[in-house]
């Protein structure tokens, strides 16, 4: 049982693979902030360092989702990255500033923030529908008492992870500090999805009692 309990945390690791997409997610950043960087060096006139630095964003944006494709990655959530830089993109291009390029990715924390509170509320934890799913339990987690208290437990760092995003994107928004949101989004996408996917962990075991065998086997009631 012991053995089992071990390699729990590197398989929610494995499961949720939450790195390698978060880094994908980061590549249009840099780019974006890379070109806006260029463009306000060689100082041209607004609106176009939004161009260079948007159009700069969508390029990596393909090139990063043709290279997952090639690797045989599922082609829905490898086009919903695309389209997600896409929109951002279209935003800035449309109201001419820069600081609008992030505006999805603030919304989109806003609405996850709720969304996984209100899972956990509802007791429908999405961290367990998400692992369930990918485990293919379907909602037999939800049938184990101690896995679905674990599962709300950790839900908390998900919800966390949105709100400490929105705490620093929100007042920099406002500013239109659009460098520092750049390097604040880079800072706060794959180090901080680690640092939540490592602290769901602890979360999750706190409330699985000894000999329990874990989150690919539920156990229900009696």
């Amino acid at each position: 049982m012991a053995e089992i309990r071990s390699a729990e945390p590197d398989s929610l690791r494995a499961i949720l693979g939450g790195r390698g997409g978060a880094v994908d997610a980061t590549l249009p950043v840099v780019g974006f902030v890379i070109g806006l960087v260029i463009a306000q060096a060689v100082d041209l006139p607004a609106p176009q360092p939004v161009y260079w630095a948007g159009g700069l964003a969508v390029a990596v944006a393909a090139v990063v989702a043709g290279v997952r494709l090639a690797q045989g990655r599922r082609p829905r959530s490898v086009l919903i990255g695309l389209l997600g830089v896409v929109v951002a993109g279209a935003i800035a291009f449309y109201t001419g500033r820069a600081i609008d390029f992030f505006l999805p990715q603030i919304i989109s924390n806003a609405g996850s923030a709720l969304a996984w509170a209100v899972s956990i509320v509802i007791r429908w934890p999405l961290l367990g529908v998400i692992v369930g799913g990918l485990l293919g339990q379907r909602t037999r987690w939800r049938h184990d008492p101690h896995l679905l208290a674990g599962y709300q437990r950790a839900s908390w760092a998900w919800v966390a992870q949105y709100l400490v995003r929105l705490a620093v994107f929100v007042p920099l928004y406002l500013v239109g500090a659009e460098l520092a949101l750049g390097i604040a989004r880079l800072a706060l996408t794959w180090p901080l999805v680690a640092v939540c996917i490592a602290v769901s962990w602890p979360l999750l075991r706190s409330a699985l009692p000894p000999g329990h065998p874990g989150i690919r086997h539920p156990v229900p009631p009696g």
